[in-house]
């Protein structure tokens, strides 16, 4: 089993005849994501071949949806145009939006998911992130594929290079489902949206979770374990020797005084019970004892 994106989610892709959109769609393609076909107004009609494997063009994601029964829309469009596309999958009704974009303009974001959430039709991933994988089911996305496999552990990262390298190191265990939710000030899905939806799944026996300096969603996280997670946690946080009052990195990641520290937010982790790496090789190993120790 898996979060959010399973073997049975049809995706389809806005963007797909750009230059990212067509890379990445080759590479889901070979992970072995069921792509129905792209989304273009300009190139509607038009085929593209993906390696022997031709894919339609449509016009909207409506289209896109009732040709093909896709759940699920991956964004591949320039910051620019990022809020129209999300905006027009969110009026098509569809149920999983991954948004890959970086650069988007924070208000754009906001407004974007505001609307989904007026809506209440469709959950949001991203934007700025690598999507969500579930090894050996599907990928939406830009996570390689061939650095894990299906597994026991739930991963929930604000980081991308940091996703990689946690579920490589974890390869031998694997993954139900990594989502990657970006870094940016506002995102659609939090920590404590995969969270809850981990703790729910049957087939998830223990959950890293990746934050970094800036903000406080990592102690919102910390409480909503404390309230209502039961399987173990393990987590990382990004940023220890990073200097005060400098934006490290991705665009949330800004520390005032002792607020949104690294320490200040593994002090609040710690005290709802979750193991704390200082790196992130430390904290596969965490992960590891748990594992072996269940």
């Amino acid at each position: 089993m898996a979060i959010f994106l399973t073997d049975r989610s049809t995706i389809v892709v806005q963007g797909m005849t750009g230059a990212e959109g067509s890379k990445h769609t080759r590479r889901m393609l070979a992970a072995g994501a069921r792509i129905a076909g792209g989304v273009n107004a300009r190139k509607a009609g038009e085929t593209v071949d993906f390696d022997g494997t031709e894919l339609p063009v449509f016009e909207t994601v409506a289209e896109a949806m009732a040709e093909t029964g896709a759940d699920c829309s991956v964004v591949f469009v320039p910051p620019r145009f990022t809020k129209d596309a999300v905006v027009e999958a969110i009026d098509a009704g569809m149920p999983l939006v991954v948004v890959i974009t970086e650069g988007v303009p924070v208000h754009d974001t906001a407004a974007f998911r505001a609307y989904a959430e007026r809506r209440g039709s469709t959950r949001i991933i991203g934007p700025n992130c690598p999507g969500v994988a579930s090894p050996g089911a599907s990928n939406a996305g830009i996570i390689p594929s061939d650095i894990s496999g299906p597994g026991r552990i739930g991963l929930v990262s604000k980081s991308g290079t940091l996703t990689y390298q946690l579920m490589y190191e974890l390869r031998d265990i694997g993954f139900t489902t990594s989502v990657g939710i970006g870094g940016d000030p506002i995102v659609g899905t939090t920590h404590i949206d995969c969270l809850e939806a981990f703790q729910a799944d049957p087939d998830t026996d223990a959950m890293i979770m990746v934050g970094e300096i800036g903000g406080d969603a990592e102690e919102r996280a910390a409480e909503y374990i404390a309230a209502h997670v039961t399987k173990p946690v393990v987590a990382y946080v990004a940023g220890f020797t990073a200097p005060e009052g400098k934006t490290m990195g991705h665009a949330g990641a800004i520390v005032s005084g002792s607020a949104g520290t690294a320490e200040a937010k593994k002090t609040a982790l710690e005290a709802a019970g979750v193991r704390v790496g200082k790196t992130p090789s430390e904290t596969a190993r965490l992960m590891r004892d748990i594992i072996h120790a269940l």
